[in-house]
Parts: structure tokens; sequence; C-alpha cells
């Protein structure tokens, strides 16, 4: 089969690759909908995990199932499901532990373009299909459906991570695909004022739709100065970082409340450490509280995602911007996600 692979640090390029196996509580899937991620960016660009040679990218998609494991109970040929990015091992100690994501090792539940071949193959596997999968509703396309593979998921992570509570005022740095849905999620956990910070006007726009209620811009000075300003020098009471350096910390700490919650889920694709500024951390003793963490995989978080689109709480469809037909546009959507332009929230490759 053919692939769209990291062939390198700094190179991609097709190969040509066996037909995957499988195990008898796995599956075998052609993609119908793929999308490239900001981290296919890190990997290959930044060498964010390390050297990886010949190894397909990709982990946002929806399927065709077209093999099951002979111990595979829900799902049959033909099904159409959605994937998500992280699929666990769910018998693991971790998993029981309830840090699914992290099972048999630190974000070992990210499997897809880390540890093994990713979705942008012709066929590809799923390890657990009946813990990781999840059917694809009617009403739910797959370009849309393909949205729920990581951008959704990893974005209310964030809220979830923060902890918004009713009334809060959140503040979300980065407003790509996953600080609009960390904006959404907010927003449907009940935030109050929702300041986001970014410049792109299409982000602007996006994030105005999904709950953003004030912006601010990196580009007219430090993050921090700008909220204290605009909150009467108290900060606010959660942050969500989606997006920035290993430096934005600095910033997001200055800007939260004493009792406050920062919850990241930025891929920090370089720099060796994050530097937590001394005094504004109370001089260790500010009950401002740092949590990353990389989000929540399997079907139970597919299904319950997908009842918010099915029941309207949720308009995925303002991430795509761009939309390509044919497999062979698999690396004309990942040059989109690196380079950039101005008008790019989510390219979608759809496969008949």
């Amino acid at each position: 089969m053919k692939g769209f692979a990291m062939l390198e640090i700094g190179k991609t390029g097709w190969i040509e690759k066996d037909y995957p196996t499988c195990g008898p509580l796995d599956a075998i899937c052609r993609p119908l909908a793929l999308a490239p991620c900001t981290s296919d960016v890190h990997t290959v660009w930044e060498g964010a995990l390390g050297n990886r040679h010949d190894m397909i990218l990709g982990h946002e998609g929806v399927g065709e199932i077209v093999e099951v494991g002979a111990l595979v109970k829900d799902f049959k040929p033909g099904d159409k499901v959605l994937v998500p990015a992280i699929t666990p091992d769910w018998n693991s100690l971790e998993a029981q532990a309830g840090f699914s994501m992290h099972s048999t090792g630190m974000n070992s539940g990210w499997k897809f373009s880390n540890f093994k071949d990713g979705v942008f193959g012709e066929y590809f596997h799923v390890n657990d299909a009946d813990g990781n999968l999840a059917l694809l509703p009617e009403g739910i396309s797959p370009m849309e459906g393909a949205m729920l593979s990581d951008m959704v998921p990893t974005g209310f992570h964030g809220a979830e991570l923060a902890d918004v509570q009713y009334g809060d005022s959140v503040l979300v740095i980065g407003i790509g695909p996953v600080g609009l849905m960390s904006v959404a999620g907010a927003a449907l956990r009940g935030a109050g004022r929702l300041i986001a910070v970014g410049t792109r006007p299409v982000c602007k726009e996006a994030a105005s739709f999904y709950g953003a209620t004030d912006f601010v811009s990196y580009k007219n000075g430090p993050i921090d100065e700008q909220v204290l300003e605009m909150t009467g020098g108290k900060g606010v009471d959660k942050v969500i970082i989606a997006g920035g350096t290993v430096d934005t910390f600095q910033e997001a700490v200055k800007a939260l409340k004493p009792g406050g919650r920062i919850g990241n889920v930025n891929y920090l694709g370089s720099g060796e450490y994050i530097n937590i500024p001394r005094v504004e951390w109370g001089v260790g003793m500010g009950h401002k509280n740092i949590v990353g963490g990389l989000m929540p995989g399997g079907r139970l978080r597919m299904e319950k995602l997908s009842s918010l689109v099915l029941n309207g709480r949720l308009d995925v469809s303002k991430l795509i911007t761009h939309t390509f037909e044919g497999f062979e546009h698999v690396e004309d959507a990942l040059m989109l996600m690196k380079d950039k332009p101005a008008d790019l929230i989510k390219p979608v490759v759809i496969i008949k």
C-alpha cells in the first residue's frame, strides 16, 4: 500500500509499505476523510519526537472498516467509524488508574505517527477496536467527523484541565483549531468573560462564533499586561494554553489570579525548559496551578463528542476552511498546515 510519510527529520515523501496486520482485537480501516495537524509539522520539521524513519504520518481521520480481528464484538467490515487520535490500551494499569492516554508509558496512548504508522495510508491499523472506534452517526459527514479525532477533544480537554466553571473569566492563548475548540469548550462549561489571544481575522471571526467576548493581540505587547489592564489588575480565573512556546507560560502565570488554574494542551515542539516567574507565582505559594495533559481518546469520548454535534451544541464546520478531494492531496493539505496562510484554519482531504 501507499502512504505519505516522514522519511527523516525535515523530510517527507510517498512510500510503499506492507498492508498492516490485524490482531484479534484490532481493525484495519481505509480512510474516508483525513486532516493534517500542526503536530505533524512539529514531528517532521522540528524533530519534536526525535527522528522517525519512513513512518506514515497522520492521526486525524474517519475510516471505513475493511477487516476486524476474531475477538472484535461491535464492529464489522463496511462500518464507517470515527477514529480518535489517541488509541489507548484499555487493559493497561495506567488506564485503570484513570490515565488511559499514558497507557504503557507517558503519552503512549498516542500511537498514530508516533510509535506506529499513522492514518495517511491507503489502509491503517487500529488497536483495541471495541475500545477505540465509534460508529460515524448519520447526520455527521466524514469531513466533520475528522474534526472529532483531535481538534475537538484536545481543545475541550484544555477547558477540563483548567477546570472552567460557571462565570469564570477565561483566557485562551492561541486560537488555531485547538484553541477555537478550547473557546467552545470553555463556553459550554459556563465561562463568563472569555478573552482570546490571536490576530488572524478568520480565527477571530470563528472565535467570536464559539463564544469569545474579547480579544488580545500579542503584537500589541505582553499578553499579561493587556489582560491585567482589561481586568483592572485582577487577572483571570483560568487560562488555557493552546498555542505559543515554552515562554508562553510566563505570561499565563502573570495573567492568572491566585488560586487560578492553567490548562495546557499545546504541543511544545521545541525548547528545553519552561520558566515560571518566581514573584508572580507567589514566590512558590500563590496557588497558581499548572496542569498539562494529552487529550483522552477512546470510543466513549468519540460518542459523547458526536452527540454534541448531532444535538446542535457544537458546529465543527467553522473549523474547515480548505478542502481537497483525492488521497494524493494529503501532501498538499499538510504543506498548508506547515505554511499557515492567513485564511487557513483547517484543511480536510476527502477520499471516495
